[in-house]
């Protein structure tokens, strides 16, 4: 199957080279990379640029977020699956579009997710946090669970239904949306037991006490929004965080 990966970028020249080269060397047969950048003013363009010809799609204009941009690239997608590579990400090997076109053959299972790692920013070999998912059950929503989003690929066809990002979410958005996919559009989700990306420390959502309070107060709203949960379900996945800290 075709599997669209979408990165999106904003003034990260230093990483996003890294996060390409790790979707391009995938061994499945049929990916579609599409790149929207934000209007960066710090050389990105210049990299994107290096990549131009192994690109499918390609935007650099002004945005109104993250989100924003990430929908762009859902309404340029082209796969029978899509997923979201960050730009300062990169997936944890070259088989894990392999992995994921092997979960999503199975025509009843709508998306796939698997486990993440994140990584030291000045060492990206360097494993901080082991973030094992674990089996879906959708009653584990109410007890803080959830995907982590990077290793999550979904049938294009499933954002058509329930569609993509809400921007009145600025740091949760994703939260938001795999609430929504996971309890009121009960699609079905298989977990790969595998590590499917190494995530870099130090995105938006935790680099102040201003944003990691914006990032619960959304994720409130979020969950009171999907009747999946209130301020127990919030506090406990939080909580769940912290064992991630010790696995290996």
């Amino acid at each position: 199957m075709k599997i669209s990966v979408i990165t999106a970028v904003r003034n990260s020249r230093a990483t996003l080279a890294d996060a390409l080269d790790s979707a391009l060397a995938q061994d499945h047969p049929d990916m579609e990379l599409i790149v929207i950048d934000g209007a960066s003013t710090d050389g990105t363009l210049e990299v994107i640029q290096r990549y131009a010809a192994r690109i499918a799609h390609r935007i650099s204009e002004p945005d109104r977020g993250i989100y924003d941009a990430l929908n762009k690239g859902l309404r340029l997608a082209t796969g029978d699956v899509v997923g979201f590579l960050h730009s300062d990400d990169r997936f944890a090997d070259d088989r894990v579009l392999s992995r994921i076109d092997a979960a999503l053959a199975n025509p009843n299972i709508d998306a796939c997710y698997g486990d993440l790692c994140y990584v030291s920013q000045e060492n990206p070999d360097r494993v901080v946090r082991y973030w094992r998912s674990g089996e879906y059950h959708r009653q584990r929503l109410a007890w803080g669970w959830m995907p982590p989003h990077p290793t999550f690929y979904a049938r294009r066809a499933i954002y058509r239904r329930l569609d993509g990002f809400d921007l009145d979410y600025r740091i949760a958005a994703d939260y938001d949306c795999l609430l929504r996919f996971l309890s009121a559009g009960r699609i079905a989700c298989a977990y790969i037991p595998k590590v499917l990306i190494h995530m870099r420390l130090g995105g938006v959502s935790n680099r102040s006490l201003g944003k990691i309070l914006q990032k619960s107060r959304e994720d409130y709203r979020a969950l009171r929004r999907h009747q999946v949960g209130g301020l127990g379900t919030l506090l406990m996945k939080n909580l769940q965080k912290l064992p991630q800290f010790f696995q290996r």
